[in-house]
């Protein structure tokens, strides 16, 4: 068991390399274009650095808090990302490693679990949706995830298409099916733990959105899915209104960068949004959503839940998102790397990992809660911030 335990997510993103198939891994691994993105993500909370304190530190830290109405055990969600093929039990595996640490999970709507599945697993679900499909086909969606037990929505804007890398792409198969899977034997023939995971289940991984599917329909396939997403026309912020007012119950908009924008996502209705650039894989040349996340704090915080997704790698991490004004964050790779190192005890692992990185920066700083964070905790380089939109 202690070789399988990892102390840092970084452990934990070296084992995935070594145990996923490259197309897999490559598939994970975040940037478009030339990574501008992705790299700052990164790179922001290490040019933050700390103010601490040396002595009256408290005996006891306090990290629980709430999010769209969730009680929370630290200040952490898994933000929804597609397709999981990196272990069998995808999406399963880390609703309950979030459900066994008493936090909450966004699914996707690309996901390759249902909604019903993993609401089962985590009484803690946000359903994530794309403008994809048209207003009638989006309600319905709503209502089955509500029907479930979703607790919440989670839109997702902030996407460009954007799909080349100056470092490549990995081949992404429609499906995998015999010939896929022989195209793909010479990489899964080097990483036999990876392929023997999914062997004992007996299937291939799976490339589907059930989520995605119309009633009594088979799931389409994720790029089926995805063609859907892409033919279909951006949304106004008059349907952002409307999509708004057909969940009565949280609502969050994901992809904020911009103040005006987050302006007038407090005025389409929403109870939350997350500053974000989609992990990098948006439109290259977005600033790290740690940069923009004050100004969008100062505008609206006091109006609607501010979360920050991208680029949280360690507890520390954290810590600094809510002393610049973050109510919460979502994490993505972190926990991919777990999942794909050791499954749900890998994702389980990483948790745990942010778990103690919070207490001990807590304890540094001297802050006995989490809601006793403020700018005077960080220290941040002349030039840091960005300010969009004001």
């Amino acid at each position: 068991m202690a070789k399988k335990w990892f102390e840092t997510v970084a452990i934990a993103q070296e084992r995935a390399h070594k145990r996923l198939p490259r197309s897999v891994y490559g598939a994970l691994v975040a940037g478009s274009e030339k990574g501008l993105s992705s790299r700052d993500n990164l790179a922001a909370f290490d040019e933050l650095g700390f103010a601490p304190h040396i002595a009256d530190l408290p005996a006891q830290r306090s990290m629980a808090t709430s999010v769209m109405g969730q009680e929370i055990a630290m200040p952490v969600l898994i933000s929804p990302t597609g397709v999981q093929a990196v272990h069998p039990d995808g999406e399963l595996a880390v609703a309950r490693a979030a459900a066994n640490r008493g936090l909450a999970m966004g699914l996707s709507s690309f996901a390759s679990r249902s909604v019903e599945e993993v609401a089962a697993a985590n009484d803690k679900v946000f359903f994530q949706l794309y403008w994809s499909g048209g207003r009638d086909v989006m309600v319905r969606r709503m209502e089955r995830a509500k029907a479930a037990g979703a607790k919440g929505i989670i839109v997702t804007l902030d996407w460009s298409f954007s799909n080349g890398r100056d470092w490549g792409s990995p081949w992404i198969p429609e499906k995998i099916g015999f010939k896929e899977a022989m195209i793909l034997a010479p990489q899964t023939l080097l990483r036999p733990r990876w392929l023997w995971s999914f062997a004992r289940k007996a299937h291939f991984p799976d490339l589907s959105a059930p989520n995605m599917a119309e009633p009594g329909t088979k799931a389409p396939t994720f790029f089926g899915a995805y063609y859907e997403w892409m033919q279909s026309t951006p949304p106004t912020w008059e349907e952002l209104t409307w999509l708004r007012a057909q969940w009565d119950g949280p609502f969050m908009v994901k992809g904020v960068s911009r103040i005006d924008d987050a302006k007038r996502v407090v005025q389409a209705g929403a109870t939350a949004l997350s500053v974000s650039n989609h992990g990098g894989n948006n439109l290259d040349g977005t600033p790290s959503p740690l940069r923009a996340l004050p100004a969008v704090a100062d505008a609206v915080g006091s109006e609607i839940e501010v979360l920050l997704d991208g680029g949280v790698r360690r507890g520390s991490d954290v810590v600094k998102a809510l002393a610049l004004g973050a109510k919460a964050v979502m994490i993505g790779r972190a926990y991919l790397w777990g999942l794909a190192a050791n499954g749900q005890a890998g994702v389980e692992n990483v948790l745990d990992v942010l778990h103690g990185g919070i207490d001990s920066t807590l304890l540094g700083l001297g802050r006995a809660s989490i809601h006793e964070l403020s700018r005077d905790d960080v220290v941040a380089p002349e030039g840091f911030f960005r300010i969009l939109g004001g």
